[in-house]
């Protein structure tokens, strides 16, 4: 079961995507200056060709949980998205993804130009590796 992870950006747009099984998520590509019904489409043509079964998009949310502004355009997107596919749409809390994101890649050896071009399709890897550990872990609860 492959799942698609979005780091949503009006500029930018990060995917990852998880192996067959949905243990660990790898990063895809970078989706890069495309109008929403453009990066809509692309999401959902790499979604048929990778035969995915579900998407997570990364929730932006403030420190205390809430949403502010960017956290109501990420909904509205995913509102757009639900409209265009039946595959499910999840959501993920995505807070300090994109910092753990240029951090890794840091650490890593990445140059500052390099992590750049990374950074969008990284953060969107931690997006969906998080909601994947979530997922395994309410499944290992449930069959206990």
């Amino acid at each position: 079961m492959r799942i698609l992870g979005i780091d949503y950006g009006k500029k930018h747009t990060g995917l990852s995507l998880s192996d067959p099984l949905g243990i660990t998520a790898q990063p895809l590509l970078t989706l890069r200056d495309l109008s929403e019904v453009q990066l809509i489409r692309k999401i959902l043509d790499i979604a048929i060709e990778k035969e995915v079964e579900e998407i997570v998009v990364g929730l932006p949310r403030n420190m205390n949980g809430s949403t502010g502004k960017s956290g109501d355009k990420v909904m509205e997107f995913v509102e757009k998205l639900k409209k265009q596919t039946d595959c499910p749409v999840a959501t993920e809390d995505e807070r300090l993804t994109t910092i753990m994101a240029d951090r890794t890649l840091a650490i890593l050896g990445e140059k500052p130009k390099a992590r750049k071009k990374k950074l969008d399709r990284m953060a969107a890897q931690l997006i969906l590796q998080t909601y994947l550990d979530r997922k395994h872990a309410a499944e290992s609860e449930r069959d206990a």
